[in-house]
């Protein structure tokens, strides 16, 4: 989805709030949207920080993506500087986007992390989750079974095993952090990415999902992004 907007807009995607953009054109995921829709321009710290036409999970958890993504993954993002503004919707969407959110975390990016770390009854679990409540209680399960192996890998002075195991906790941890504070479901993504290919490509397409629940997200036009993108830069 997102191929081809890092050179159609001229921008760049960083990570972490910013100034004004210069000649360079550098901000973070929301700080783009903000410009490419016209709006006043504001440094975004955190979703809060987003106008109110910005669903704030979806803010969350996009600027989380933007801010863990290495650089050379972060232009995956591009094509959504032109979704997220507009994309806000009643308090029922944005609940179901959070949970939306937390739950293709636990079913889409926790099983290969666990499938590495040798736990395929957790992964089968976490995939096969059908509701919060048991993807929940499998996240549970694995940040439990992840500190456990973590820990006797120290013993044993396995490095490598204990880091898997390590980021496993980590990850599950904030899974299940999820379902409350959409940002975490970035932070799932980001443990994991370290051990399993292809983690970025799934955590984008996850947002390009919870986009289109409820009303849907409306697109800016390319062309009209970046003049006003474009404008911005030459400030």
């Amino acid at each position: 989805m997102a191929a081809g907007f890092e050179h159609i807009l001229n921008w760049r995607l960083l990570a972490g709030s910013h100034d004004f953009p210069g000649p360079d054109g550098g901000t973070c995921i929301n700080e783009a949207a903000i410009v490419a829709a016209g709006l006043p321009y504001r440094a975004v710290r955190a979703s809060a920080d987003c106008p109110p036409c910005f669903s704030q999970p979806l803010a969350a958890y996009a600027l989380g993506l933007n801010d863990a993504m290495p650089d050379a993954e972060r232009p995956r993002l591009m094509a959504f500087v032109l979704r997220l503004s507009g994309s806000a919707d009643d308090p029922e969407t944005e609940a179901r986007r959070v949970t939306f959110l937390a739950m293709a975390s636990v079913r889409r990016i926790l099983p290969p992390l666990l499938d590495g770390a040798g736990l395929s009854a957790l992964a089968a679990r976490c995939d096969g989750a059908h509701d919060a409540f048991q993807a929940m209680a499998a996240a549970k399960a694995a940040a439990w079974q992840g500190g456990a192996m973590a820990d006797a890998a120290s013993h044993r002075r396995a490095w490598a095993r204990g880091a898997r195991a390590s980021a496993v906790a980590r990850t599950a941890s904030a899974a299940m952090k999820a379902f409350s504070d959409a940002r975490c479901a970035a932070e799932v993504a980001e443990g994991a990415a370290p051990f399993v290919d292809g983690t970025w490509a799934a955590a984008v397409s996850i947002l390009d999902e919870a986009l289109e629940l409820g009303r849907g997200s409306p697109m800016i036009d390319a062309e009209v992004a970046r003049a006003r993108l474009d404008a911005a830069r030459a400030r």
